[in-house]
């Protein structure tokens, strides 16, 4: 069987630590290009992987006839315009999330992706999670009885990265804590309980501790350094609520808060148990049995979720198989950021 033939675009953290190393892994995938408007990074991929042509117009992949599949790990502005130019060109594509800015944009790479049939999957990684699919499973068998409702927290007290550049940037961006942190939580979320359809979403962004940037205090900035002539126009905190056809869902998140703990996870609450997800890591299960309380902390061996992604992506390529991470199931998590948005800047609940 020949290898399918890659090209990478944007060569940057996502692109280094994920998807570049799952594709080598992959005895069915040759990456032939490395891509970036830096030259200097695509070239070093090249240098430090040992394969591929490195080129800065990602116009010249699209008009080579053996590549099949392209990764789009570029900044969000960009997401768009690239997907869809790729897709007409004859490509399959696995685009980074959050798949766009906006929902306009990604009903657009929707409508492409339908108009030519070629596989478009959004890079909703925690789908391909085994912890995650372990909670998907028990949930759909019952085991935790009716799920009523999921909280979700994603907040952190000073971590605002690479302050006043390209994440603190509304136009390319398309917004801060929330698209960037908050659409891995709610996609979670919408996977576990099956993708149920929103109905009314009412939220509040905020954007405070950035916005004074050269007097915000931190840690460790891994997307920086700062760049104190740079924007800061984004969410740096976010609260909504989400009611749907399933749960009712509500979330706090936060790149910058001024309370000193981290805490990411997400309660499903059933009436018949409930589970905390700690982001990243294990889960517990709290159920009742026999009049007595339980709390169990399941055990299991977990694959790498990249490598799972990628391995699934470029199977179904060759199979035709339409993954959950399709952008016709992602596109939900792009309309319920939008519709938090929205209520925001409107002071208004959105209905569907």
């Amino acid at each position: 069987m020949n290898k399918i033939k890659v090209a990478v675009i944007g060569c940057g953290t996502i692109a280094n630590t994920a998807h570049i190393p799952a594709y080598i892994a992959n005895p069915n995938a040759e990456i032939k290009y490395f891509c970036d408007i830096n030259l200097e990074k695509a070239e070093k991929a090249v240098k430090e992987y040992g394969v591929g042509i490195a080129i800065a117009d990602y116009h010249e992949l699209l008009k080579d006839p053996e590549i099949e599949a392209v990764s789009v790990c570029t900044p969000n502005n960009v997401h768009s315009t690239i997907t869809i130019d790729a897709l007409r060109a004859g490509k399959n594509v696995l685009c980074e999330k959050p798949a766009a800015r906006t929902y306009t944009e990604a009903v657009d790479m929707q409508k492409v992706q339908h108009e030519t049939g070629k596989v478009l999957n959004i890079g909703v990684v925690n789908r391909f999670n085994t912890g995650v699919n372990i909670i998907k499973k028990m949930i759909e068998n019952g085991e935790l009885g009716e799920i009523y409702h999921v909280y979700v927290s994603f907040r952190s007290q000073r971590s605002i990265p690479g302050l006043g550049g390209a994440f603190t940037t509304k136009e390319i961006a398309g917004g801060g804590a929330l698209i960037d942190w908050g659409v891995h939580f709610l996609d979670i979320v919408m996977y576990c309980t099956g993708d149920p359809n929103p109905q009314t979403v009412t939220g509040q962004a905020y954007s405070k501790l950035g916005r004074d940037m050269k007097n915000y205090s931190y840690l460790n900035m891994w997307a920086g350094p700062p760049n104190y002539e740079g924007t800061y126009d984004v969410d740096d905190f976010v609260t909504g609520m989400i009611r749907t056809e399933g749960p009712t869902i509500t979330l706090n998140g936060a790149w910058a808060q001024n309370i000193g703990v981290d805490e990411m996870y997400i309660d499903f609450l059933g009436d018949k148990a409930g589970i905390r997800l700690q982001y990243g890591a294990d889960f517990k299960l709290y159920s009742a049995q026999n009049g007595a309380l339980l709390e169990t902390t399941p055990k299991f061996n977990a694959a790498n979720m990249f490598q799972n992604e990628i391995d699934a992506f470029l199977a179904c390529i060759q199979t035709g198989e339409k993954l959950p991470s399709h952008i016709d199931t992602v596109i939900l998590s792009s309309k319920i950021m939008q519709a938090i948005y929205d209520s925001s800047d409107n002071g208004a609940e959105v209905k569907f």
